[in-house]
């Protein structure tokens, strides 16, 4: 349960009813522009099916075709998901979306995309309180087995990878029936 906790927190993007963007490592809190076309699920939708309705997840949406988790997703869940836009994955440098795409590296591509998503189902003031309840930061272990670490900078919610990288939360609390999205714009990496 607190792992779940941990990892709803990271996700958050939403203080007090206003998305933020979260730049972590400085002291003032920008506000993030909300995209019109992410928006809270209809009944009936789970976290694979608002990927599926929105451009800005089109990369997202074909590395888990590609993983072999859409299913996996589908399922019951409860899920919390930080999903990295399309911009996010433009970041990581030139040709590593195309070689992860690549049916030799499934595996490689299902750790990374694994290490985006946390066992349960948690809005962002469940997360920003557990931060909180835990001195400012904490440990969400991701369904890869791996940690990440969120944490309250400010008014900002920034989630730290095993790599030291760092992701900002630019909306949350996307509701599906299974679980939630936090868009996050630059994909987090699970340690090797």
């Amino acid at each position: 349960m607190k792992n779940a906790i941990v990892f709803a927190v990271a996700l958050i993007g939403l203080l007090n009813g206003e998305a933020l963007l979260a730049q972590c490592g400085s002291n003032n809190a920008h506000h993030a522009k909300t995209t019109s076309n992410l928006k809270s699920s209809k009944p009936g939708k789970g976290v694979v099916d608002l990927a599926l309705g929105n451009e800005q997840f089109s990369t997202l949406v074909t590395a888990l075709g590609t993983a072999k988790l859409v299913d996996a997703l589908k399922g019951e869940g409860p899920f919390t998901v930080f999903a990295p836009t399309n911009a996010a994955f433009d970041k990581l440098p030139n040709g590593t979306v195309e070689n992860l795409l690549k049916p030799e590296n499934q595996k490689a591509l299902g750790n990374i995309l694994t290490y985006h998503v946390i066992a349960g189902s948690f809005d962002s003031k469940t997360l920003l309180n557990a931060i909180e309840n835990n001195g400012g930061s904490l440990q969400l272990k991701s369904l890869n087995g791996g940690k990440i670490k969120a944490s309250i900078l400010g008014q900002q919610v920034c989630l730290t990878d095993e790599r030291g990288n760092r992701a900002m939360i630019n909306m949350a609390d996307l509701r599906a029936d299974n679980g939630y999205i936090h868009v996050i714009d630059t994909v987090v990496l699970p340690r090797g």
